[in-house]
């Protein structure tokens, strides 16, 4: 039977249930489901790469005290995991290997504050050794053996010997195996391991096989991490203890599914053997065989594990968003399909175009029940992958060429690296990363020198790299400042209602921080060092929710002010840093909080303003319209969406329209704490996907009162109201708004459309420039045509380019520029035509009235068209067809002002049997008039530009003094 055929007693599905029926049910986890493969809320983060980092603001002390994670104790999931970037990055071996994946589901139980080492090392030896029923005389675990100051963990050692583990299966490790870091900085600690022998006794009996672990043995492999966080990795690199001590542990699924149905290779098992009879199906290779290296000699087995592994992370990255680009994780995206697409062709010998496509759905239906997201964005998901292989289908037959003329090069310069320049510009031209052009290398037998590239790159990029200003670093709380007041009672989490509201309030400051420190008084402060202040109560927004933070003072009247810069929120603790602009406050002092209200002001309008403008686009574009990002702020509004196309003018004058209407009915705007389950059944209620909320959360209606929705949430009406959740500042009445226009529509990434639109003065601002440009556009287009006309439209086109107006005005008015440009254009052609007719007419009319010359030299007046109708009317006279092809010409023209000089010539048959050329004769004149002269050696023609103006005359004479030297 073929590995594809087999039938499993411990399916895949079988063992993640179990895995999470275990904690759930036995030991009272709660189950949270996986988190979004792209951590849009996190940038310092590509991609989720483990369970733990959605709860990183539970361990960090900052999480949200009104949401669900404030109060979650024990948790339980399988999380959606790719690592295929930044510091943990698998993609290399991927197909090489049996157990590396660059997506694989991390089942995962934590402990935060709660239970420790004892509870979490008896639940992973219980549910490996008990439940699933492995052998233990299999299994080895490791402890942290001691480093860089810390002690060794011999109280995880201990704990492995009393549930029952040998001692000669219990090894120390060192800081790289086991002291577990997510990134450079953030929660972390020393863990505990579990690592599986997956070969089978001989005669009975096992090895021993401690020797292997963590050796990259294929056939030991580490499953299960249990993860003791107790410290925070500091920007510096030291290590401080976390306020409170969590478990974290991470067991891979694939492999963990490959140990229980006795595989030597993940690959083996039913969560891949689905897709490789998918891939042979549809490429028609031969079956899989589970080789590798030597015994994988057509490679055709490691296609299709890339294959296979990359059409799970392309499924799972498109459907949270992480769609191809050029940057960041979009790149990684494309890197990875560009690779997996490149395999298809070479080793299954396929096209590409719809490849991945036809793979996606064996993938949806074998995984679609557990993460229902990919089965919603199934048609969407194989629109981009279709997209993206047709993109690069174009260039890839092309960049295959240039790599092999690249590796014939490197062959013959007797070296085994590929140029820097030439691997850089197959990313650049042909569009193969990297690491693509790596792979290619490999199989050649070459080698790239990665600094070349980068040095390569460098270069390439040099110009539009841009000096950029640095600022001094805000004052920010952190996880260690969060647990000092936690322990400071006399220091309460701020209320914060007060920012709803439009009045000053006065306020007690309840902590004084800088320089990592809280202080008693404002004079404990470095004068004109920036500082962080709390208050029992505030009225300023800290910026959230795409919002941006309030600015303002604090003071005392006529005794001290603090100029506040910024407003942040930690973990219910909201921090207002900025300077002390005189005086001397202390904690304890009553002050009055004072935001600006200028910049307020415009906020609320862009708040509400985004709310009418989701409205309006689900409206028009439809209900799959999906709120991507956004951001609120006194000048714009911006505000990204999920949309396949480009609005079209039509779209955007309707979105538009509406957004107005909305505003003009002077709708009222009401806002009301609701049970966060109760408000999730409020029909029409627009929720970012993806977004944890509180409960009880903010639900903001424009135009119906919040009670009247609750008391007939499924009301259809309501489909006709904008209902979103939100915590931010908004007008009290729409017509505050005045107006909404859109300003920009352009697409960031693929699926991702962006509005950036202004409100109010803004809006009238921007209405009122698009007026006086359009006037400035009828003045310019009833000029007559002239050079000043000319000059005045490329500066026009400057302007309207840096143009701030609504996009529908843009368009208009580009229209109407693309129509004085075609005018002028015609004009140009029109005005050259006439000035071409005028400079033949001369030559023409001086050998009709001399009828035996046989040479012209000629000054002809100046104009803008002169230099190109001298031009033409030498082509003219030389042409075969010319009826003056008898005659010998030389016209010149000069501008005094401009300091220009212009000129052509036309030796004819008679002079140039005696040796006379049209470059000789130009060349000499050019002695005179400056400049240059060009034409080839010995041809008839020649034309030039001078520079010397005052002496045009001179050259004149010297013409004639060199032609008549031949026999007329």
């Amino acid at each position: 039977m073929s590995l594809v055929d087999e039938k499993h007693e411990w399916n895949a599905a079988k063992v993640r249930d179990t895995f999470l029926n275990y904690f759930k049910e036995k030991h009272g986890h709660t189950f949270v489901p996986s988190s979004s493969v792209v951590p849009l809320s996190d940038p310092t983060l590509l991609f989720t790469n483990a369970g733990m980092n959605q709860y990183k603001s539970i361990f960090l002390g900052t999480v949200d005290p009104a949401s669900d994670f404030a109060t979650l104790k024990r948790a339980v999931n399988s999380q959606k995991c790719i690592r295929a970037g930044g510091k943990h990055n698998d993609l290399d071996d991927v197909g090489k290997d049996s157990y590396h994946h660059t997506f694989f589901e991390m089942l995962g139980n934590w402990s935060f504050g709660d239970y420790f080492k004892k509870e979490t090392i008896g639940y992973s030896w219980e549910l490996l050794t008990k439940v699933y029923g492995i052998d233990p005389k299999r299994l080895y675990v490791t402890y942290f053996e001691g480093s860089e100051g810390l002690e060794p963990d011999l109280e995880a050692k201990e704990l492995w010997k009393s549930v029952g583990v040998p001692e000669d299966h219990i090894l120390p490790g060192n800081m790289k195996d086991n002291f577990w870091e997510m990134g450079d900085q953030g929660p972390c600690g020393p863990c505990s391991e579990l690592h599986y022998d997956l070969r089978e006794p001989e005669n009975g009996e096992y090895r021993n096989a401690a020797s292997l672990v963590n050796a990259d043995d294929p056939e030991v492999i580490e499953i299960w991490n249990n993860v003791f966080i107790q410290y925070n990795r500091e920007p510096d690199r030291s290590l401080r203890p976390l306020p409170n001590k969590h478990i974290d542990t991470g067991m891979g699924f694939e492999r963990l599914v490959c140990l229980l149905q006795k595989k030597k290779s993940n690959y083996d098992t039913d969560v891949f053997t689905p897709l490789f009879k998918v891939i042979q199906e549809i490429t028609g290779a031969r079956e899989y065989r589970g080789g590798f290296g030597k015994d994988d000699p057509d490679g055709i087995d490691t296609a299709y594990r890339v294959v296979a592994d990359h059409v799970r992370l392309l499924t799972f990255a498109i459907a949270d968003g992480g769609v191809p680009s050029n940057v960041g994780r979009g790149y990684v995206v494309r890197r990875v399909l560009r690779r997996g697409a490149r395999y298809a062709r070479k080793y299954f010998e396929t096209e590409i175009g719809d490849f991945f496509s036809k793979i996606v759905p064996s993938l949806v239906e074998q995984m679609g029940t557990m993460f229902p997201e990919i089965k919603k964005k199934e048609t969407e998901i194989k629109e981009y992958l279709n997209e993206e292989e047709i993109s690069f289908a174009k260039s890839l037959d092309r960049g295959e060429h240039m790599f092999e003329k690249y590796a014939n090069k490197a062959k013959k310069a007797g070296t085994n690296d590929l140029a820097g320049d030439d691997v850089w510009r197959l990313y650049d031209t042909y569009g193969f990363p990297v690491d693509l052009t790596k792979l290619m290398a490999e199989e050649r037998g070459l080698n790239i020198n990665d600094k070349e590239v980068e040095e390569a790159q460098e270069r390439a990029r040099e110009a539009s790299k841009g000096d950029k200003k640095t600022a001094a670093a805000l004052v920010k709380l952190d996880v260690h400042d969060l647990g000092a007041l936690e322990g400071m009672t006399e220091v309460p989490k701020t209320d914060d209602t007060a920012k709803y509201g439009r009045e000053n309030i006065t306020s007690t400051i309840k902590a004084i921080y800088h320089g990592k420190k809280f202080h008693q008084s404002t004079k404990d402060v470095p004068e004109g060092e920036q500082f962080g202040v709390l208050l029992d109560k505030t009225n300023f927004y800290a910026e959230q929710g795409g919002q941006e933070y309030d600015t303002g003072r604090l003071l005392v009247d006529g005794e001290a002010e603090i100029q506040i810069d910024n407003v942040q929120v930690y973990g219910g603790y909201v921090l207002h840093t900025g300077f002390m602009k005189y005086g001397e406050l202390n904690v304890g002092s009553q002050v009055i909080c004072e935001y600006d209200e200028l910049r307020r002001h415009p906020i609320r309008n862009n708040h509400t303003g985004t709310h009418v403008l989701n409205y309006a686009l689900r409206e028009v574009l439809g209900n799959d319209v999906d709120q991507k990002g956004s951001l609120v702020a006194p000048e714009k509004l911006r505000f990204d969406f999920s949309h396949k196309s480009a609005i079209t003018d039509a779209q955007l004058a309707e979105i538009e329209k509406i957004s107005t209407a909305y505003i003009r009915q002077n709708s009222e705007v009401y806002a009301k704490d609701v049970p966060l389950a109760t408000a999730k059944e409020i029909r029409g209620l627009r929720a970012v996907f993806g977004e944890t909320y509180p409960d009880p959360v903010r639900v903001v209606s424009v135009g119906v009162p919040v009670d009247e929705l609750l008391n007939d949430v499924k009301n259809p009406d309501w489909e006709k109201v904008s209902i979103e959740f939100c915590g931010g500042t908004h007008v009290k009445q729409t017509g505050e708004i005045k107006e909404l226009v859109v300003i920009e529509e352009s697409g960031i990434a693929k699926g991702i459309r962006r509005i950036v639109a202004v409100t109010g003065q803004d809006a009238y601002n921007v209405q009122r420039e698009a007026s006086e440009f359009e006037e400035e556009l009828t003045r310019l287009q009833s000029l007559p045509f002239s050079a000043e006309k000319e000059s005045r439209a490329k500066k026009t086109q400057l302007t309207l380019n840096q143009l701030s107006v609504s996009a529908l005005s843009k368009n208009k008015l580009r229209d109407q520029f693309a129509k004085i440009t075609k005018s002028i254009l015609d004009e140009q052609k029109a005005a050259a035509k006439t000035e071409n007719k005028r400079v033949l007419d001369a030559v023409t009319s001086y050998f009709e009235k001399n009828e035996g010359a046989k040479v012209l030299v000629q000054k002809v007046d100046w104009s803008n068209n002169v230099s190109k109708a001298i031009s033409e009317v030498i082509k003219t006279v030389s042409g075969p067809k010319g009826s003056l092809r008898e005659k010998s010409v030389y016209l010149v023209s000069a501008s005094q002002e401009e300091g220009k000089v212009v000129h052509g010539c036309y030796v004819a048959e008679h002079f140039s049997t005696q040796g006379a050329s049209g470059p000789e004769w130009a060349g000499h004149v050019a002695k005179t008039i400056g400049g240059k002269a060009g034409g080839k050696a010995g041809a008839p023609t020649a034309v030039g530009q001078g520079t010397k103006a005052d002496k045009v005359d001179e050259g004149i004479e010297e013409a004639r003094k060199w032609i008549e030297k031949f026999k007329l």
